[in-house]
């Protein structure tokens, strides 16, 4: 690459290439832990969601990456239960998100962008409350509620406060909630945010430890691509609410060139509007973000 020109996908004007890597659905489709099919949510006159499509198999980590209003979280809550979609069909293990909405629940765990645990709680309050949330038998709702508070390292600190956790430790709490129901797929909606570097490291490794152990689904968001990249086996970029592009970290920067990034690729699809996208509709994201980072920090 020559040193007196910065790389194509660096230079104003340079052509958007879109890279879809389709998915090979097996004969079974109900063994996908997720199928997304011409997906569309709009509020009011904003498309948050513009006909996505994609499907995730068993036991891979799969990024969703975009910035702020792309449409990540609004995905998310759709396959969450949390809100219906105009169009288009989700499924979870072949259940349907509208159709069979408690079934799906109970399939996931889900860890919010928000922060979800009471501060006025102690650490075994908050797990115990979620296990009670889902039925879990009273017989062994107290060893469950233990076993996951150490297995985040928590288990010194489960007759405190939440409110007097670290960031990291009150992230780690909200994991084990999320894992409570032993789920088949995890959903994380930047589960990082507003961590310092160790933290988010010590937050990752409890999740690649339980993936490792369970064989578990990974749906995640993040801003930070050198997570992404390391962590996701594949990953879909949004953008106004399409996914631009699609696959593997690797074949995707390669389409770049043998020296770019995740970022690389980031700014390449997306980087050019990102300014537009916050003061188009997603300040609401943006102002959440900030909450919860200040929450955490």
């Amino acid at each position: 690459m020559a040193d007196c020109a910065p790389p194509p996908w660096q230079r104003r004007g340079a052509p958007v290439v879109e890279l879809a890597l389709p998915v090979a659905a097996p004969a079974d489709a109900t063994r996908l832990p997720v199928v997304c099919t011409d997906l569309r949510v709009s509020f009011g006159s904003v498309r948050a969601v513009d006909g996505i499509s994609f499907a995730i198999d068993p036991g891979e980590v799969y990024g969703l990456l975009g910035p702020n209003g792309a449409g990540k979280t609004t995905t998310i809550r759709v396959l969450t239960t949390l809100i219906a979609p105009d169009s288009g069909t989700v499924s979870v293990f072949g259940h349907d998100v509208r159709r069979e909405a408690m079934r799906v629940r109970h399939l996931i765990g889900y860890l919010p962008q928000q922060i979800s645990a009471d501060f006025a709680l102690t650490g075994y309050e908050n797990v115990w409350l979620f296990a009670r949330l889902f039925d879990l038998p009273r017989r062994g709702r107290e060893e469950r509620v233990r076993e996951l508070l150490d297995a985040m390292g928590l288990d010194d600190a489960r007759d405190r406060l939440v409110g007097t956790y670290s960031g990291g430790m009150v992230r780690r709490l909200e994991l084990a909630q999320a894992l409570v129901n032993r789920p088949a797929l995890l959903v994380l909606d930047e589960p990082t945010i507003g961590l310092d570097p160790l933290a988010r490291g010590d937050v990752w490794d409890r999740v690649q430890e339980l993936r490792a152990e369970t064989g578990m689904t990974v749906l995640l968001t993040t801003h930070y691509m050198e997570e992404a990249d390391v962590l996701c086996d594949r990953v879909a970029l949004m953008h106004h609410g399409r996914i631009r592009a699609q696959g593997t970290p690797a074949a995707l920067k390669a389409v770049l060139g043998p020296q770019a990034t995740l970022d690389d690729v980031f700014r390449h699809h997306v980087g050019a509007a990102i300014a537009d996208e916050e003061s188009e509709g997603g300040g609401r994201d943006v102002r959440s973000t900030r909450r919860t980072a200040q929450r955490l920090g």
